[in-house]
């Protein structure tokens, strides 16, 4: 792993090229009052001037347009380093209000003063993707679902009406397009070192960002529309985010000051880190200190993207793309492709391999980037969905915790004694046994349990006392319900060789195996969710689709259980609805187990489908129509046991049906349970 002390750029020569060079190569100098007039307004023609375009087609020439642009980025520059703060303040903080974080963009204008170069791409980093937001808020001006990308959103027709075309093609010069400076994604994704992005760059953004905020005025007050920001994203259960040090351990007692020391003495050693990107790191876990966790993770994660992909191209045997940010590799070589199980030549990954634990690294950031359910920090960061000012600290600490692992688990053999230092052993540990807990598995996983908690609940709800319950035809009887318990029984037994036996009783085998401990212990099993089959993930949907159906159900019966009670106790509920009711009631006791056996046997069916498919690949279509005539089953209960439909008699009716069919076929889920034993 020498190669990381070897490389001294991620830029490949053309791309180094066009950022480093080629805005510095004409030496003209631009009066700012040109572009800038009295009043303070920006002078959009002296700058979309320099914008060249293909005789060809008209299109960006973008190779023209950054050699002319390179002198009005240094006035601009220099424009700004000669005015203070206060006169910053008074000329400019007004036309950042339409980002939604004016406070931001005064704080860009601080970095530039200093010119420390990590400091400029940070600032780069949180400009490019508020203005990306602010953008995207613009664009719902006249459109609807703005698009995600944001070369989509620049080359929009939306944005075009606001702004201007020729506006338009003078952003996409710097960001937005793979042709341009594509300053965005060369820092977002960790090609370019501190000393690589000239300051005049994020000089000229500052400045471009108050000019859209002028024509943006002026074309609100033409329309009489208003801005309307859409809300941040906001982290909920951030205790399914805490995954480092452990379940019965504090976080903040492990990353304290001594951890961020040893963590700075491994950033400087690892051969995860690239020595041209040791600044980044620093600076960092610097942020981390300082409690700015927005800034810590937003200078980590690029980096954690680096030293990923130096150990992909160097055990895939593809060096050339540690060095390249081109056009029709810059999207290749991402977290997407790193973490895939083949390449795109179809051959398999080796990364996982090297990685010894893949859930140490690949479930990790699956989890944390990738996942839909997941929090998909980095996008979401990049895309300006989150209030850096409001980041948490429990995301950070995962962050940086998952980063350390990473840079002890590739040091050398003589950094034994920092891999097992007190407070840095617990990490290591943590990693190597981590689960996925986004991945749609674990998910379904969550969902069942909480279902099942949902229907515990129902013993403990109120119903009316026995001296107020008059006979009524038709409640005489449970032979209907008896029926339907036999049945639940018999198709029991038949799985319970699949069960863990600890778990079920012969004697009582609803009440002794449809329990809240057999379903802990079934998701208890350990399932590779790494590279999950197609024909997993199918049968995913439906199973979760199950899951939520049947909580539905739950919630329905105790909120309507509850409701009833309280209207029957103030004889509120007329004669019918009294009926009713006790229909409700007798119906209930026979639809607990109903649910609970539902539950139990989607578990079932996850564990074992998934070891068929990873083991002997099946027609899987006809299983999953089975799967989808349960769910239409739970659907149809969902709207019987709905308070506008109240249909108890027909849910009878409709269970007796369900499980007739599931008892037909039981012999069919047997051998599929076979093949999976």
């Amino acid at each position: 792993m020498a190669l990381s002390d070897s490389v001294t750029t991620c830029l490949s020569p053309p791309v180094h090229y066009v950022i480093c060079k080629l805005g510095f190569e004409k030496k003209d100098t631009y009066d700012i009052n040109n572009i800038l007039s009295e009043n303070g307004e920006v002078c959009w023609q002296a700058v979309t001037e320099h914008v060249c375009y293909l005789e060809s087609d008209q299109s960006v020439d973008y190779i023209k347009s950054i050699r002319s642009l390179g002198p009005v980025c240094e006035s601009i520059n220099l424009h700004f380093k000669s005015l203070t703060k206060e006169q910053f303040v008074i000329q400019y903080a007004l036309w950042f209000r339409w980002t939604n974080y004016t406070e931001l963009f005064l704080e860009v204008f601080d970095v530039l003063q200093y010119t420390q170069t990590t400091e400029v791409a940070l600032g780069l980093m949180k400009l490019t993707s508020c203005l990306e937001r602010a953008l995207g808020d613009v664009y719902l001006l006249i459109g609807k679902d703005c698009p995600f990308l944001l070369r989509d959103l620049l080359a929009s027709e939306q944005l075009a009406v606001v702004f201007g075309q020729a506006v338009m093609n003078v952003l996409k010069v710097f960001i937005g397009s793979p042709y341009g400076l594509n300053l965005r994604n060369v820092l977002w994704h960790g090609f370019a070192s501190p000393q690589e992005i000239p300051v005049k760059y994020c000089a000229m953004l500052l400045f471009l960002t108050a000019g859209l905020g002028q024509l943006l005025q002026t074309y609100l007050l033409q329309t009489k529309c208003i801005l309307v920001h859409r809300p941040y994203v906001i982290f909920v259960s951030l205790e399914e985010l805490d995954v480092f040090p452990g379940k019965y351990l504090t976080i903040s007692k492990y990353l304290n000051h001594e951890t961020l020391s040893i963590a700075e003495e491994l950033v400087k050693l690892s051969s995860f880190v690239l020595k041209t990107m040791l600044p980044f790191w620093m600076a960092a876990l610097t942020a981390f200190k300082q409690s700015r966790y927005a800034d810590c993770v937003i200078l980590l994660l690029p980096q954690l993207e680096v030293g990923l992909r130096l150990l992909f191209t160097t055990t895939n045997q593809c060096p050339n793309r540690l060095l390249t940010a081109e056009v029709k590799f810059m999207s290749k070589v991402s977290y997407d492709l790193m973490l895939a199980k083949c390449l795109d030549n179809e051959e398999v990954n080796q990364l996982p391999a090297v990685l010894e634990e893949p859930a140490m690294a690949s479930e990790f950031l699956w989890d944390f980037l990738n996942h839909q359910e997941g929090p998909r920090i980095r996008d979401r960061l990049s895309h300006g969905e989150i209030n850096l000012e409001t980041f948490p600290r429990e995301v950070a600490n995962q962050i940086v915790a998952f980063a350390i692992t990473l840079l002890c688990r590739f040091s050398d053999e003589d950094m034994f004694a920092f891999k097992e230092h007190m407070v840095i052993k617990p990490l290591m540990n943590c990693a190597s046994c981590y689960r996925s807990r986004f991945h749609p598995i674990s998910r379904l996983k969550k969902q069942v349990l909480e279902c099942m908690k949902s229907i515990h609940i129902w013993p403990e709800l109120p119903t009316v006392p026995k001296e107020h319950i008059q006979t009524i035809k038709g409640l005489e009887g449970n032979a209907e319900a008896s029926t339907l318990i036999l049945m639940i029984s018999e198709i029991i037994s038949q799985l319970q060789q699949y069960m863990p036996q600890n778990c079920c009783s012969s004697d009582d085998p609803i009440n002794s195996v449809l329990t809240e401990r057999l379903l802990i212990e079934l998701c208890d099993t350990c399932i590779c969710t790494l590279y999950s089959p197609r024909p997993v993930l199918e049968i995913l949907v439906v199973l979760r689709k199950i899951s939520t159906q049947c909580h539905q159900v739950s919630e329905q019966v105790i909120a309507s259980t509850e409701l009833r009670y309280k209207q029957w106790m103030n004889k509120t509920l007329r004669s019918r609805q009294r009926h009713n009711y006790l229909r409700m009631l007798n119906s209930i006791k026979f639809l607990s187990p109903v649910l609970r056996f539902i539950l139990v046997l989607i578990t079932l069916e996850l564990v074992n489908v998934h070891l068929v498919c990873r083991k002997n690949p099946f027609d899987y279509q006809q299983y999953l129509k089975f799967l989808k005539s349960v769910l239409q089953y739970t659907e149809n209960l969902v709207t019987y046991t709905s308070p506008e439909k109240n249909k108890w008699d027909e849910t009878m009716e409709l269970t007796n049906k369900a499980l007739i069919k599931i008892r037909k076929i039981s012999d069919r889920k047997l051998m599929l349970m076979q093949l999976a034993t």
